[in-house]
């Protein structure tokens, strides 16, 4: 079983905390090769900052986009480009954000599904959310989904295994609320290609030191086992 990327969400409770640059060098120090924030919760001079301190760190730069309205989403996006970011996960207006990403390397994980309030709910069926997976899976520019698992009131383990199988030719990457052991094996068990930590590991959610070094390294020690 190939294990999925770890990625480190310098956020709490879907914002970038205020001392996002202080931690960069202890999530790359405790081995985190992918790290990334919000599009809200600093400045955009500070999140400059942040991205090119990850970037030189030698990770990954992954943004994650909880604009809600059209508008500030489009800025949302707009501002991943001017940072240059790897990745730029979230969002729902789709066909928008592909007109403003052509022609950047970029790699778009959309939202399935439909997404209401902050921090982001997942609404709808489990059928609705495949079908809504399959649909932006087939659209060009669209590298991957971000499925916002366990912010869904349905079967969590079904919903991911199902949008997996659904599909196969593009990546999966499983976001918010993964706080617990249980949570981090169904993520693997449904074959995601990565999964987001972040307010849980802040805020010393797992049952090692409360410190972020000792909550990566347990992350990361349950990876290895699995």
């Amino acid at each position: 079983m190939t294990r999925p990327d770890f990625i480190f969400m310098l956020t709490r409770h879907d914002r970038t905390v205020e001392n996002a640059v202080n931690l960069i060098e202890i999530v790359r120090a405790a081995g985190v090769r992918h790290i990334g924030f919000k599009d809200i919760g600093l400045p955009f001079e500070s999140l400059q900052t942040l991205a090119r301190k990850i970037r030189q760190s030698g990770a990954s730069t992954y943004l994650e986009v909880v604009s809600l309205d059209c508008e500030s989403e489009l800025r949302s996006v707009r501002s991943g480009i001017a940072l240059g970011v790897d990745y730029l996960l979230g969002g729902t207006h789709v066909d928008d954000a592909l007109r403003l990403l052509k022609g950047t390397d970029i790699r778009y994980y959309p939202f399935p599904g439909r997404i209401s309030g902050h921090p982001s709910h997942l609404e709808g069926t489990e059928g609705e959310i495949v079908r809504s997976a399959v649909d932006l899976a087939s659209r060009p520019g669209v590298h991957g989904l971000d499925l916002l698992a366990y912010r869904f009131a349905g079967d969590v383990p079904s919903l991911m295994r199902k949008v997996r199988a659904a599909v196969m030719g593009k990546r999966v990457i499983v976001a918010g609320s993964i706080d617990r052991e249980e949570r981090i094996r169904a993520v693997v068990s449904a074959g995601a290609d990565g999964f987001t930590v972040g307010t849980a590991a802040l805020d010393g959610a797992f049952p090692t030191s409360r410190d972020l070094t000792g909550q990566i390294d347990y992350v990361r020690m349950l990876l290895s086992r699995l």
